[in-house]
């Protein structure tokens, strides 16, 4: 299996010079970070990104601390059965980064309701299929009939105006990508041109076959580009690639380009671009859909993973595609079912074994492609979805994927235990009746608080 091949991860950092210079370079998972400050989340409720903030002081993982008794973390797992706030049925594994060895099973082959943990599967395909320094491209091209045609790449995150070199999120500009247009066109001498769109790169439904509702106020129409996710004020656009395409024309126009329409044509094959610009890499792209649970992100990454394997980009292709090049990297998904690469979808089935498979994998020293996926994850009391939780114990120590979905709660990621111990660990909660949702996941995260804090060595040393 893949988690035997994180045998030695931690020694192996360790040797390389620290854990606080490794975590500050997001080799391995820790509080610092030398990364970008993802963009704050719209629309995403009761979710703040703080500023600049100095992270807590946390000892990195020891590869001579104690490894947790299966009476110590027997116990917690009682407890956590056992507290009245608990609704639903849960199923969890803990493994031990450093030998691999899983060190709790309840019911961990279970398939379950992820919610989004499910993004820990979508960004290691991701991440795997596509490279961590890929960027994504949007071009403009001719088609001979007075048009020009604006071509999605894939890039969903477009600013409007000028791109930011700094940023995620608008890394690439309509702006720039309309100037080097217009300059392309007075070259030929053209005045005046039609803009059209392409925005074929992706098939399918904009929407997962279960996703509607209230579930739309959190992912926009999938397509291939986009401004900004194609989020509005309240929700999201209702075709956010021809709300992109207008928004080129107006620049284009600001830019002394007459624009006589816009509207959607296929590309011709093989045209020369006159103009382009290029996305954040993969890897920042991925730690912004890890931080702030950003569905659209995650269902674009996976249907460009359908992409790169030459399968439909559609929903069915994209979770295809994930599941195969995660069955690539030797994880078993023999039994998980997916509707969805972003977790919306209450169809979803993984068992908690198959996500800590996943994280495992991420920090074998070999899987180089994957080494951004750990450290992109929420970090407990500073940062994205964790920002205002485990702002005890777990504060700095936990770095986790969390996901709410009415009937299920789960958490999953890594957390180095009091002793220095640095554990994988995936938590999943279904079957919650409506309204006790809440109530589960401060169950949830009072678990992980406590599996902070553990005293390994035996189960009367566990903490409060």
């Amino acid at each position: 299996m893949a988690r035997r091949r994180a045998v030695g991860v931690v020694a192996a950092v360790l040797l390389l010079g620290g854990y606080g210079v490794a975590d500050a370079a997001d080799v391995v998972p820790g509080v610092l970070t030398t990364g970008p400050a993802p963009a704050a989340p719209v629309p995403y409720p009761d979710v703040e990104l703080p500023g600049d903030l100095l992270a807590p002081t946390v000892a990195g993982p020891d590869a001579d601390a104690p490894v947790p008794t299966a009476a110590a973390l027997e116990s917690l797992a009682d407890d956590l059965a056992a507290d009245s706030r608990m609704a639903g049925t849960f199923s969890m594994v803990v493994a031990d980064v450093v030998t691999g060895a899983t060190l709790l099973d309840r019911d961990g082959g279970t398939a379950r309701l992820p919610a989004s943990s499910l993004k820990i599967l979508t960004a290691a395909a991701a991440l795997d299929a596509l490279g961590p320094e890929r960027t994504l491209e949007t071009v403009v091209v001719p088609d001979g009939a007075g048009r020009v045609v604006l071509v999605g790449g894939g890039d969903v995150l477009l600013a409007e105006g000028e791109g930011d070199p700094a940023a995620v999120e608008g890394r690439a500009g309509l702006a720039d990508l309309a100037a080097q247009t217009a300059a392309a066109l007075a070259d030929q001498g053209v005045s005046a041109v039609e803009v059209g769109l392409d925005d074929t790169l992706f098939t399918g439904p904009p929407y997962a076959a279960d996703v509607s509702g209230i579930d739309l106020n959190f992912v926009m129409p999938v397509q291939p580009v986009a401004v900004l996710a194609g989020r509005a004020d309240t929700g999201f656009v209702a075709d956010p690639a021809l709300e992109a395409a207008r928004a080129f024309a107006g620049a284009l126009t600001s830019a002394g380009v007459e624009v006589t329409g816009v509207r959607r044509t296929p590309a011709p094959a093989g045209a020369e671009a006159l103009a382009s610009v290029s996305s954040a890499p993969v890897a920042e792209v991925v730690r912004d859909m890890l931080k702030i649970s950003d569905n659209s992100l995650a269902e674009v990454l996976a249907r460009l993973v359908a992409v790169e394997r030459g399968a439909p980009a559609d929903f069915a292709g994209a979770t295809t595609s994930v599941l195969a090049q995660l069955a690539e990297l030797g994880v078993d998904v023999t039994d998980v079912d997916l509707t969805d690469a972003s977790g919306l979808s209450a169809r979803n089935r993984v068992a908690p074994s198959v996500i800590v498979d996943v994280l495992l994998t991420a920090m074998d020293p070999d899987a180089t492609s994957l080494h951004g996926l750990v450290p992109g994850l929420p970090v407990g009391g500073l940062d994205g979805t964790l920002a205002d939780r485990l702002t005890d114990d777990g504060a700095g120590r936990v770095r986790a994927k969390t996901g709410t979905l009415i009937e299920a709660i789960s958490l999953s990621g890594t957390v180095v235990t009091e002793d220095g111990r640095l554990l994988a660990f995936a938590l999943l909660t279904d079957g919650i009746p409506a309204g006790a949702a809440l109530q589960s996941r401060l169950a949830t995260d009072a678990w992980a608080e406590r599996l902070a804090a553990c005293g390994c060595d035996g189960a009367d040393t566990l903490g409060p």
